[in-house]
């Protein structure tokens, strides 16, 4: 799900490897749209999702977060690290936890609701 708006990208000539959200592709700008009318400070830009995503992947995998950089602009949401075989496993791990967070909209939506006022929202 959501296979074109959450990519990994491997760039051993930059030096880095990343974990791109599109969130302006349909489906994902859609459920930003269902996360903002649960949530109204959750008007789903990239610096929304950033916020989201760290929250989400912190709970699941503090060492990893702690690891990882984030680049959000306002359509989109990087996440990176420098490149290396050990960082290109992490950044897949690491686009897993994004995946499943986006996976179970019912789940999600949940998540959101009990940690609204815990997100540092943009």
């Amino acid at each position: 799900m959501y296979d074109d708006s959450i990519k990994l990208l491997e760039m051993p000539d930059h030096g880095s490897v990343s974990v791109c959200v599109y969130n302006e592709h349909d489906g994902l700008f859609e459920l930003g749209e269902r996360i903002n009318a649960r949530c109204e400070e959750a008007y789903m830009n990239g610096y929304n999702w950033d916020a989201l995503i760290r929250f989400y992947v912190d709970r699941k995998d503090p060492e990893l977060m702690a690891e990882v950089e984030t680049d959000p602009e306002a359509g989109s949401y990087a996440a990176y690290m420098s490149y290396s075989p050990e960082n290109v496993e992490k950044m897949r791990r690491f686009q897993a936890h994004v995946r499943s967070m986006v996976a179970d909209e019912e789940a999600l939506l949940a998540f959101v609701d009990a940690h609204k006022d815990d997100i540092e929202w943009d």
